[in-house]
């Protein structure tokens, strides 16, 4: 019988484990995609249900045993669904990008246009990149930022749409610092006869908690991660409309609603069983999302950002849009001569306790391997319960880094002081020894 513990068992994980857990309790994680769940979104995710396999949909599926995977599946589905107000939830998607992948696979046909964010104005891998699926199985065309303002212009937005007749237009950031007006979006697709779809990964829990406007009153499909700001296990959900009003146009082929396009591309199509561990732990953290609580949580989200973005630009570091209206914020380092130097500042900011990530800014002519820009965020600091002046404290010392990147005294004299300061917010206390 397989009754040892993973410490007797596996060592070196183990070890491994308690290293990340030293980690994170001591340092601040900016990632803005990263987060710190719950212990019952990890107790469900580690729960019996890791070892079931689940082909189909509840009451559907092709192996038996299934009653209780049936429940929590149900449940995770009508959480979704209040949660986000969405006709038709499918909560078996692995991650983000088979979500993605999955919805290119429904709507479109090989080789179509669409249209999404670029990738070095805040878009993601799955909205066009030429080394993705996206972009080599469908044509993209790109919209921009403005190069002055490094906003959308929802003007040029429509001017493409309406000269290039895409079939799909996406919604979505994943380095834009500022508010996506999803009504302009979907009323542009519906003009060009154009599924209207928003990717809402990295701002889901703003959503929900009311604090960002919501796209799935518009759009014919909406996804999104449910890790995040949304604070469950990784994973992803696809959210969508039950009719298809370009059936007509696109699928006279087949009788299939939109609902069940979808969910006909993400089983059989793409995937086989479902995790459903991790459908559990989804479930968890939607029921977590729905309380009072979490609306707080997710201005305070904001209110953080914004304070951490004030600190910042008061001392003299350039942010893209000059500021910020949601969870993340993206410094320029060129205007501090540092440009191409993203990947040495990030590696700085971990010598001293401070987690980030090297990102591209608009317009940038480095590598994205060394580009010109950090990306940080304020989700997972504000689940450690950290406030404003936690943000300019950290903002503060992300300055000191910035201007003395060389300077390993500096750093560890940084990371004394971050390590003094996450003292008093512990994440994890009981995973300091694993049994």
């Amino acid at each position: 019988m397989l009754m040892n513990t993973l410490r007797e068992t596996d060592p070196e994980i183990y070890d491994s484990i308690l290293r990340e857990v030293n980690r994170i309790e001591h340092g601040v994680e900016l990632i803005p995609s990263e987060n710190f769940v719950s212990r019952a979104v990890m107790q469900a995710m580690s729960s019996v249900f890791t070892n079931k396999y689940s082909e189909g949909y509840p009451g559907k599926r092709y192996y038996g045993g299934q009653e209780n995977v049936d429940d929590v599946e149900l449940l995770a589905i009508n959480r979704a669904k209040e949660l986000f107000g969405a006709e038709h939830v499918n909560v078996q998607p692995y991650s983000g990008s088979p979500a993605n992948h999955a919805v290119y696979m429904a709507l479109l046909e090989l080789g179509d246009k669409f249209m999404g964010m670029d990738l070095s104005c805040g878009g993601h891998l799955t909205h066009g990149s030429p080394v993705n699926f996206s972009g080599l199985h469908y044509k993209l065309v790109p919209y921009f930022v403005d190069k002055e303002t490094e906003m959308l212009d929802m003007d040029v937005v429509r001017k493409i749409a309406e000269t290039e007749k895409p079939k799909m237009i996406i919604s979505s950031l994943t380095a834009y610092p500022r508010k996506l007006p999803f009504k302009e979006f979907c009323e542009i697709a519906k003009d060009v006869d154009a599924y209207s779809v928003a990717d809402i990964s990295h701002i889901a829990g703003l959503i929900v908690g009311g604090v960002h406007e919501s796209p799935c009153e518009y759009t014919d499909v909406t996804t999104t991660t449910t890790h995040k700001s949304l604070r469950g296990p990784r994973g992803a959900i696809i959210m969508s409309k039950i009719e298809d009003q370009y059936h007509d146009l696109y699928h006279k082929d087949t009788k299939k609603n939109l609902a069940q396009l979808i969910d006909s591309a993400v089983f059989p199509g793409l995937q086989g069983g479902p995790h459903d561990h991790v459908i559990a732990a989804k479930a968890v953290a939607f029921k977590e999302a729905m309380k009072p609580e979490f609306k707080d949580y997710s201005k305070q989200i904001v209110n953080n950002a914004k304070a951490m973005a004030d600190e910042l630009m008061s001392l003299g570091i350039k942010l893209v849009t000059n500021g910020t209206d949601n969870h993340l914020m993206l410094i320029d380092l060129r205007p501090s001569g540092l440009a191409g130097k993203g990947k040495q500042l990030q590696n700085a900011l971990d010598k001293a306790g401070i987690t980030v990530n090297k990102n591209s800014v608009p317009y940038d002519d480095a590598s994205p391997f060394n580009p010109s820009g950090l990306r940080l965020g304020t989700p997972a600091v504000t689940t450690r319960g950290m406030k404003e002046s936690e943000m300019q404290h950290i903002a503060q010392c992300i300055a000191v880094v910035i201007h003395n990147y060389r300077d390993e005294s500096k750093l560890q004299e940084v990371k004394a002081e971050i390590n003094e300061l996450v003292s008093a917010y512990p994440i994890y206390p009981e995973l300091t020894v694993l049994q």
